[in-house]
C-alpha cells in the first residue's frame, strides 16, 4: 500500500468541512480548513481534529488556550477553499464575531464548537487537538458543506 492508495481511500468516507480558528498571542487571526473533526466524549464535552506536524499554524495552535471549530454550511464552499489558500489575508472581508478565548467564529456556520485546549497527541505526521467544548451553537435545518472523494458537495450524489 502507498500514501496515494490509502489517501484515495480515506477519501471514500463523506466528511463534513469546518476552518478552525485560533487569535494568537499578539492578536492574529488564524484560520484553516480541515475535514478531520469527530466527536470524543459528551462528559466532559470533548471533540478532536488534526493538522499536519509541519503545518505553518502549528505554533499558534499549540499555544493558544481556545479554538474555535466551525462547521461549514453548503453555501459556504467559498470560505473552505479561502482557509484552505496559502499566503493570503484568510479573514479578508469574512464576517466574524469573537468566541471563547478571543478565537474567531464565523458567521453562517450551521454549527460553532467554541473549544479550550484541553490536549494534544503527535501521531505520525500529525497532531491530534483534542478540546473541551465550552460553547456550541447549531442552526437546525441548515445543509451542511460536504467533502467526498477530492470534491466539495451539497448534498451526497445519488
Amino acid at each position: 500500500m502507498d500514501s496515494q492508495q490509502f489517501r484515495a481511500a480515506l477519501g471514500m468516507f463523506a466528511t463534513g468541512v469546518t476552518v478552525v480558528t485560533v487569535r494568537s498571542a499578539d492578536g492574529e487571526l488564524v484560520g484553516l480548513t480541515a475535514n478531520s473533526f469527530n466527536s470524543v466524549s459528551l462528559e466532559p464535552p470533548l471533540v478532536l481534529w488534526s493538522l499536519a506536524r509541519r503545518a505553518g499554524s502549528m505554533p499558534v495552535f499549540t499555544r493558544g488556550s481556545h479554538y474555535a471549530i466551525n462547521i461549514l454550511a453548503a453555501d459556504q464552499k467559498e470560505l473552505a477553499q479561502r482557509f484552505a489558500t496559502r499566503d493570503i489575508d484568510r479573514f479578508a472581508g469574512v464576517a466574524w464575531r469573537e468566541g471563547a478565548g478571543g478565537a474567531p467564529v464565523l458567521d453562517g456556520a450551521v454549527a460553532v464548537f467554541e473549544c479550550a485546549n484541553r490536549s494534544r497527541y503527535e501521531e505520525g505526521d500529525h497532531v491530534i487537538f483534542v478540546g473541551e467544548v465550552e460553547r456550541c451553537t447549531a442552526r437546525p435545518g441548515a445543509q451542511p458543506l460536504i467533502f467526498h472523494g477530492g470534491r466539495y458537495f451539497t448534498e451526497l450524489p445519488i
